[in-house]
């Protein structure tokens, strides 16, 4: 199981990321996670959110490209990730959101 993770600003940004990596490619969204920067109050949008889907290799690359292309319309996209073959210990933190009590389903 591959994990894809994609930095962008903003939490809208992140939904919007989200959908449109999932009608990419067969991946599931397993995590949308925020993160408030150090220098965040000065910044034009305060808010990092982390998107993290899991599927095949191929399908997570596919997932990423097109998540990075909606996030760059925006001019929102920070960075990417991809693990092609995560360890049992990383795919536990990659379920692990600091968006309180709610899980996806």
């Amino acid at each position: 199981m591959a994990l894809g993770m994609i930095e962008v600003f903003g939490f809208a940004t992140s939904i919007v990321v989200a959908d449109q990596m999932a009608k990419a490619a067969e991946v599931k969204v397993v995590a949308i996670d925020k993160n408030k920067p150090a220098a965040g109050d000065s910044a034009e949008v305060p808010l990092v959110m982390v998107v993290k889907v899991e599927g095949t290799a191929a399908a997570v690359e596919a997932a990423i490209e097109a998540g990075k292309r909606e996030a760059e319309k925006r001019n929102l996209y920070i960075t990417h990730k991809v693990i092609a073959r995560q360890s049992e210990e990383i795919e536990w933190f990659a379920h692990l959101s600091a968006l309180g009590k709610d899980k996806l389903r």
